[in-house]
This record gives C-alpha cells, sequence and structure tokens, in this order.
C-alpha cells in the first residue's frame, strides 16, 4: 500500500527535500504540498491522505489550529508534526490537538521518512527523551492547563496507574515490563486497555494524560 502524504511547510526548501527522498521510495508518494496551515487543511479535504507532515509557525493559520481541524474529521490523517523543539513553544499544544508525533528539523531526511511510515501504520512516535524534554518545558508554564486528569482515571486499576505513569516518563513498554517485573506482553497488554478506558488515540495521548492527571513528576 502506497502511503499518500502532504508536507505542509511555509520553507520551501524544507519540501522539496523531502520531496526528492520520496520521489524514489516506492511505498511513499507526495499527494499535495501546502505553504500555510489554511492550505494543508483545504488539501486534506480534496486529496484524504494517509499522513500530513505540518510545521507548526505558518501564515495564515499555524499549525496547531490545522492539525486540530485536520484530527476533528472522521478517517482523520495522521499528523506528524514536523518543527524546531528548541524555539518552539506550541509543541506541546500541537499534540494536544492531536498530532500523532513530533519531529525536529535537523534530523536526517532518512529518519523523517521512517517517522512517516511509523504513524502511517497506526502508531506513535514519541522517543522518551522528547517525552521527558516535553514534561520538563512545559510543567511549569503559566498558560499550560492546570494539572488534573483530562480523562478521569477511576476506571483504572491500581497496576494500570503505575504503568500510566511509566509512560508518561516516557518508558517504553520492555522497560515498563522490566520495571515492574512483568513480562513484555503484559506491558503492552497494559498499555492496550489504557488506551481503551481513556479513550486515548494512541501513546502520546497517555502521555499527556498522565502529565495532566499528575501522575508524571518533571525532571529537574
Amino acid at each position: 500500500m502506497t502511503i499518500r502524504v502532504v508536507l505542509a511547510d511555509d520553507q520551501p526548501l524544507v519540501r522539496a527535500g523531502l520531496t526528492m527522498v520520496i520521489a524514489d521510495l516506492p511505498d511513499l508518494e507526495i499527494a499535495g504540498e501546502a505553504g500555510t496551515g489554511a492550505e494543508a487543511v483545504r488539501l486534506v479535504r480534496e486529496l484524504g491522505p494517509d499522513v500530513v507532515v505540518m510545521d507548526i509557525r505558518m501564515p495564515e493559520m499555524d499549525g496547531i489550529e490545522a492539525t486540530r481541524e485536520i484530527t476533528a474529521a472522521a478517517g482523520a490523517p495522521r499528523v506528524l508534526i514536523l518543527t524546531t523543539f528548541d524555539d518552539d513553544d506550541n509543541v506541546y499544544a500541537a499534540l494536544r490537538a492531536g498530532a500523532s508525533g513530533f519531529l525536529v528539523k535537523d534530523m536526517a531526511l532518512l529518519d523523517i521518512i521512517a517517522a512517516v511510515r511509523v504513524v502511517a501504520a497506526g502508531d506513535a512516535l514519541i522517543a522518551p527523551s522528547v517525552t521527558r524534554r516535553l514534561i520538563e518545558e512545559f510543567a511549569d508554564r503559566p498558560e499550560t492547563p492546570a494539572r488534573g486528569p483530562a480523562r478521569p482515571l477511576d476506571g483504572i486499576t491500581e497496576r494500570e496507574r503505575e504503568v500510566l505513569t511509566l509512560v508518561g516518563r516516557g518508558m517504553s513498554n520492555a522497560e515498563i515490563a522490566a520495571e515492574l517485573y512483568i513480562g513484555p506482553a503484559t506491558a503492552k497488554t497494559h498499555v492496550a486497555r489504557l488506551l481503551t478506558k481513556l479513550g486515548a488515540r494512541d501513546r502520546i495521548q497517555l502521555v499527556i494524560a498522565a502529565y495532566e492527571a499528575g501522575l508524571v513528576t518533571p525532571y529537574r
């Protein structure tokens, strides 16, 4: 199956670099390119891509609002944020808007392509180091929503609460298994149940839920 991609970035060089790489790949194709968030929303509605690679800072409509509009629709494509983390305060908001992950623009092009395949397969892209940086960066910001469960946590078991906490700390299923002395398959099952119980689309939303519920302590 060919993964159809919309590139949304106001920098033509970024789009050109990705287009050059994708043109040589049999499993990916560029469905369209957008230079603004509003144009990205329009192209998604017209073309029905599988993945949108989305910048955050764009004219007319930024990538956060565009992501929110795109992911709110039925059968929405996955959105992969491509931005510069160190100077972009809006990454957390983009994830809350429905993005399935984010990358930084200084990553190798082949790594970005690999990430497109990951989110197209229905997985979330969030590395442990990125999770920790998100928590550190946004934990104490006054504009960050006050801590408290974004989703009710009453329906989860104590073990699931432990697993959710470790997911929020950026641990993989294997790391969670080792931490709790359980099998990797059991850890995977707990994560799957949390996704269902909390109505989360992917692992990133579990990280956000753990943070907002106050289960995660920022690393300092």
